[in-house]
């Protein structure tokens, strides 16, 4: 394999496989490695062995129906949101071609010890019970102020500027309840913490018009979720990578890292493996691989993967959701998350839901801090817990070439991870990323026959 790269990623997380592909496109000669033998790393779905090799190895595990790889349990728990930026990239690489998605039937924010369906029209939020009859009226005049704000028309702008007036400041104005603040900001806006309410309002602003337009595109929610789990997610940038004449190793250790040294500082070279050597000027990496190189943040998530054999109580017996326990609610700091999918998503038998639980720990007895979520399930087959630290790069890589990728956060969407895409871009390019509508040739259509077994 002694062979030259233009770049050297290290780790199928979905961020670095997203870069693999964009890369890719653009004409690099991309050499993607993993340690282990399936796609993913930590944004994997698991078949039922893998799953229960990870996180209880040495335990009998329950009786369950189905085959093996009738089971895809994702590692973390997060939708698409239908007009966010993860799915721009999807459908401007094209990668949509390889990937089909079905829409998540609702969702609920948990008020005053019981859950209500996020309105979706006007119509469920007059029937809400999440508000009263005056509430409603204060949050539709709410919500007209952010729809018709305009930057450049200042009618519009109620006296308020996005950039200097706070998120409280807009509430109080409005005159609207705690309990709405809630359901605004965490059920809407998405932040798993109330720091947003002194900040600026602008990334407040920005955050609600994803949902509200994410939730118009198609209906029922603002959430999106790919057939066979998010691990068909880095697969399906693999695919167009690999396209594009991008090389894969799975199941492949690394066993030196090669550095050059100049002037004192030591720059990425390449690496070694079983296979032989590649040289590359930069390397991108998720944190497992440059342990030295990054930091903890000083997070840490619990995330608990739930076996149900009913749909959750109070939501219609429908068979996907996504339920957001807001932190006040049950006085914490930060909110707590659960996804639910089902066997309409390819991920688990006929007659079997899985519920994935995520949160911010903030005790030493963490599992107790999934209870308010675990309540809300109803009786459960088997419980999977794990914890993962969150990392993040000390250098932003451009001293040594060495680019790190974040952990994936505890957020219920990729928003984060596309940011991090981008930002990672930015710093080994030196140029935004600006995604084009990718054309699709039927040279390329023959070479997607050579690369069927990703």
């Amino acid at each position: 394999m002694d062979e030259n790269y233009d770049v050297i990623v290290l780790g199928t997380g979905l961020t670095e496989c997203i870069l693999s592909g964009i890369l890719s496109v653009e004409g690099k000669k991309v050499l993607h490695i993993d340690r282990q033998d399936f796609y993913g790393g930590e944004s994997a779905s698991l078949n039922l062995s893998q799953l229960y090799t990870k996180f209880r190895p040495s335990a009998q595990r329950p009786e369950l129906k189905g085959r093996d790889r009738d089971w895809c349990v994702d590692l973390i728990p997060k939708f698409l949101m239908a007009n966010g930026e993860l799915t721009n990239i999807l459908v401007h690489t094209d990668v949509t071609r390889y990937i089909d998605f079905k829409q998540i039937a609702g969702s609920y924010v948990y008020r005053n010890g019981r859950i209500a369906k996020v309105p979706a029209n006007e119509v469920e939020a007059l029937r809400s019970n999440l508000m009263g009859l005056f509430e409603k009226r204060r949050m539709k005049r709410f919500l007209e102020f952010i729809q018709n704000y305009d930057e450049d028309t200042p009618s519009t702008h109620q006296g308020f500027n996005l950039d200097t007036n706070t998120m409280n400041e807009i509430y109080t104005h409005f005159g609207l309840e705690n309990g709405t603040k809630d359901f605004i900001g965490h059920a809407m806006a998405l932040w798993h913490t109330d720091d947003y309410l002194n900040d600026v309002a602008r990334p407040t602003y920005e955050r609600i018009i994803l949902y509200v337009q994410s939730v118009a595109k198609h209906g029922k929610s603002p959430y999106l979720y790919p057939l066979y789990g998010l691990g068909e997610l880095p697969q399906g940038f693999a695919r167009l990578s690999a396209i594009y004449g991008g090389t894969f190793m799975l199941d492949t250790p690394i066993d030196e890292v090669l550095y050059d040294e100049t002037d004192g500082v030591k720059k990425f070279a390449g690496v070694v493996t079983k296979e032989g050597t590649a040289k590359a000027p930069i390397v991108i990496a998720d944190p497992t691989y440059f342990p030295e190189k990054v930091k903890k943040t000083g997070a840490r998530v619990i995330r608990a993967m739930c076996i149900l054999e009913h749909p959750v109580p109070n939501t219609g017996d429908t068979d996907s959701v996504q339920i957001i326990i807001p932190q006040n609610q049950v006085g914490r700091k930060h909110d707590i998350y659960i996804a639910v999918v089902s066997d309409v998503h390819c991920v688990v038998p006929k007659g079997y839901y899985l519920a994935i639980v995520s949160t911010i720990i903030e005790t030493d007895a963490p599992h107790i801090e999934l209870e308010p979520a675990f309540k809300l399930l109803g009786p459960r087959i088997d419980t999977l817990m794990g914890i993962t630290e969150i990392y993040e790069p000390i250098n932003d890589g451009t001293a040594d070439g060495i680019y790190i990728s974040k952990s994936y956060d505890s957020s219920s969407h990729f928003e984060s991870t596309t940011d991090d895409v981008k930002d990672l871009y930015f710093r080994i390019t030196g140029k935004p990323l600006v995604l084009k509508k990718r054309s699709t040739t039927e040279e390329e259509s023959q070479d997607e026959a050579t690369i069927g077994g990703l």
